[in-house]
């Protein structure tokens, strides 16, 4: 794509005057960093508190007496038992158990429920809801009416409290209708990054002047998606398309604990969800291969598609994520290996250029 056809968030021109690079991704005109650099956004955002505009998600809103147990019949998680202002990870299956995509679900009120999508899929997945759900509940896609905000990091609270002392005794995953800066956006306490935060939902039209609130704290810096690509890999946080996709099953990417109670083999509602068979079987039986993580012992960057092998040079993986640890002043990285070489403190190798790495 050409920056003329690139989409643009409600933050770009803010972008442009911070002296962002901007880049393109999912089809946007996007941030990568700003004249801070990677290495000490990301600092930043573990130390104090760092902004990242995050638009170019897809928010959708879904209403009606059964939207809860309509949504519920597409992902392998408990919706309808999901409290007023709380907030849950999903995942869209599909019928051979793969990973559609990964999604957050909050209840803001009985019959009505907040989507928050991944910016790749977000067509894809409001199609895909409107293909399932039609006639169910209402759909309705905020791409166009909202920005997305997130507000990451240890001093997270602290900052958002002197807009709003209420969000201060949010819990983790908690969701509510907050008033920031005299407009009501909906503010969940959760996040990308690994670190204590917020991610805010506030109509276009008053995005700009949100953000510029909160950059005008001491605490807070800009960050772009360098920063929160590396804060994320240090978590242990997938990114749909490299660590997740159609190819794999929550269970091969060790995210069997997003799998609801409810929804297991021998939970109140077993099963009802797409690839259910197969995702329950590998529940049971295990699997032969699964994501990990994975700490290189060299200062050798390992990369995404490195072949991974055990100790007579087989090869029993790839790498799925991986670059430089900015808190951990080293390389890190996840990847998907054999059942057998899965465990904690397994010994394997990455093939980088063609040189064996021991990790």
């Amino acid at each position: 794509m050409t920056t003329e056809t690139l989409a643009k968030t409600p933050l770009h021109a803010l972008h442009l005057e911070l002296g962002a690079r901007m880049v393109p991704f999912a089809g946007y005109d996007m941030p990568v960093q700003y004249p801070l650099g990677v290495l000490k956004e990301h600092l930043h955002t573990r130390e104090q508190a760092g902004l990242f505009d995050v638009s170019h998600m897809g928010q959708i809103i879904l209403r009606g007496a059964n939207a809860a147990r309509a949504l519920e019949s597409l992902v392998p998680v408990d919706i309808l038992d999901l409290p007023v202002g709380m907030q849950r990870y999903a995942m869209f299956t599909d019928d051979n158990g793969g990973i559609l995509d990964d999604l957050m679900v909050a209840r803001l009120a009985e019959d009505e429920l907040f989507v928050v999508v991944n910016a790749a899929c977000k067509e894809q997945d409001l199609a895909h809801l409107q293909q399932h759900l039609a006639g169910q509940c209402q759909i309705e896609s905020l791409f166009e009416s909202r920005a997305l905000l997130a507000l990451q990091g240890p001093k997270a609270a602290e900052v958002l409290g002197r807009l709003a002392p209420k969000v201060k005794g949010m819990t983790f995953m908690q969701f509510g209708s907050v008033r920031l800066e005299g407009v009501e956006c909906f503010v969940s306490r959760s996040g990308y990054t690994g670190e204590d935060g917020y991610e805010i939902s506030v109509p276009v039209a008053q995005a700009e002047a949100l953000a510029r609130a909160l950059l005008a704290q001491p605490e807070v810096q800009p960050i772009g998606l360098g920063a929160r690509d590396s804060l994320r890999l240090e978590a242990g946080l997938c990114l749909y398309g490299h660590d997740m996709s159609t190819a794999t099953t929550p269970i091969e990417a060790s995210l069997a604990w997003a799998i609801s109670k409810a929804r297991r083999a021998d939970g109140a509602r077993a099963g009802g969800f797409p690839g259910a068979e197969r995702i329950l079987e590998q529940q049971r039986d295990g699997v032969t291969g699964k994501r990990v993580g994975l700490l290189p012992l060299e200062r050798v960057p390992v990369r995404e598609g490195a072949e991974i092998v055990d100790a007579d040079g087989s090869v029993i993986g790839r790498v799925c994520s991986g670059g430089f640890g900015p808190s951990l002043g080293a390389p890190v990285a996840m990847g998907f290996v054999a059942a057998s070489h899965a465990a904690l403190d397994s010994e394997v190798w990455a093939l980088v250029r063609g040189k064996r790495v021991a990790m």
